[in-house]
C-alpha cells in the first residue's frame, strides 16, 4: 500500500520559479508532521514524454486502440475525472514490447521535459524509479519509504525563541513548519539555533507560523544533496524567506 502524491495547484505567476520546488518540500514537511495520515510508502507519477506535435507515442501505440480518442482528449478527461477509467478499459494481460512502435518503446519511463527538474529533485530526496510506469503515457513512477527521505531524516523539532530579525545570526536556510493541521504553514527561515537548541525566529516568521515563544516547530535544511545551491531549482536560484 502506498500514498500517491498528486499534482498540486500553483498560481500562474509562481510557475517556473523556485516556488514550485518549495511547495514540493512543504508538502513533505506536512507528511512528516502527520505520518499517521499516510502510508509508509510514498509514490509519484510523472507526466510522460510527448513528441514535437504534443502527442504521446505510448498512447498512440496502445491506449488509442481501445478508446479511439487522441491523447489531448483523454488528457482533458483524466484531468476532470481520474485515470482509473483508463485502467478499466485497457487489457489486463501483459503488453509485449516488440509489438509496440519504436517511438512508444523509447517513451517508456521517460518523463516530460517540463518535469525533469521536479523528478531530479525527488530523486535527490530519496525517491527511486520503480518498475512501473503510468498506464496513460508511460511516464515514470517513483517510490520511496517515507522515513528514508531526506526531508524526514534531517528534520528536527525545536522550541521557538523569538528575536528581532537584525539580531538573528547568519545561518543556512531551512524549511520551518508549524503544528497546525487545518492551518498548516511552512516558511523559509534561517536555521539559527541558540546554545540550548532553540530555533531563533523573527517576530514576522513567528506570526506567519502562528507560534509563540516556547512552541515547537519542525525544521529541515533547505539544501538537498545533489541539488543546486540552496536546494531550489537551478533555473531560478533566488528565493525570498517567506510563507508557502
Amino acid at each position: 500500500e502506498a500514498s500517491l502524491l498528486c499534482a498540486y495547484s500553483l498560481e500562474p505567476r509562481y510557475r517556473g520559479t523556485s516556488a514550485e520546488s518549495l511547495l514540493r518540500r512543504a508538502r513533505l514537511m506536512f507528511i512528516a508532521q502527520y505520518p499517521e495520515r499516510f502510508a509508509g510508502i510514498l509514490a509519484m507519477a510523472f507526466p510522460g514524454f510527448l513528441d514535437g506535435a504534443g502527442e504521446s507515442p505510448f498512447w498512440n501505440s496502445v491506449g488509442r486502440h481501445f478508446f479511439m480518442r487522441d491523447y489531448q482528449e483523454i488528457n482533458a478527461l483524466a484531468g476532470i475525472r481520474s485515470k482509473s477509467f483508463i485502467a478499466e478499459v485497457m487489457p489486463q494481460f501483459p503488453l509485449y514490447l516488440p509489438l509496440l512502435t519504436p517511438q512508444a518503446r523509447a517513451a517508456i519511463g521517460r518523463e516530460h521535459p517540463d518535469h525533469e527538474v521536479a523528478l531530479a529533485e525527488m530523486l535527490a530526496e530519496g525517491f527511486l524509479r520503480s518498475r512501473h510506469v503510468d498506464i496513460f503515457d508511460a511516464g515514470p513512477v517513483i517510490k520511496a519509504e517515507r522515513e528514508r527521505l531526506q526531508s524526514f531524516r534531517r528534520a528536527a523539532w525545536h522550541p521557538v525563541r523569538i528575536r528581532p530579525a537584525h539580531a538573528l545570526p547568519d545561518a543556512e536556510p531551512a524549511m520551518v513548519a508549524n503544528q497546525r493541521l487545518g492551518d498548516f504553514c511552512c516558511v523559509v527561515a534561517r536555521y539559527a539555533l541558540s546554545p540550548t537548541g532553540q530555533l531563533m525566529l523573527s517576530p514576522e516568521h513567528a506570526e506567519r507560523l502562528g507560534v509563540e515563544e516556547g512552541r515547537a516547530v519542525l525544521a529541515a535544511p533547505l539544501a538537498l544533496p545533489g541539488m543546486g545551491e540552496g536546494g531550489v531549482e537551478e533555473r531560478d536560484p533566488g528565493y525570498d524567506e517567506g510563507e508557502l
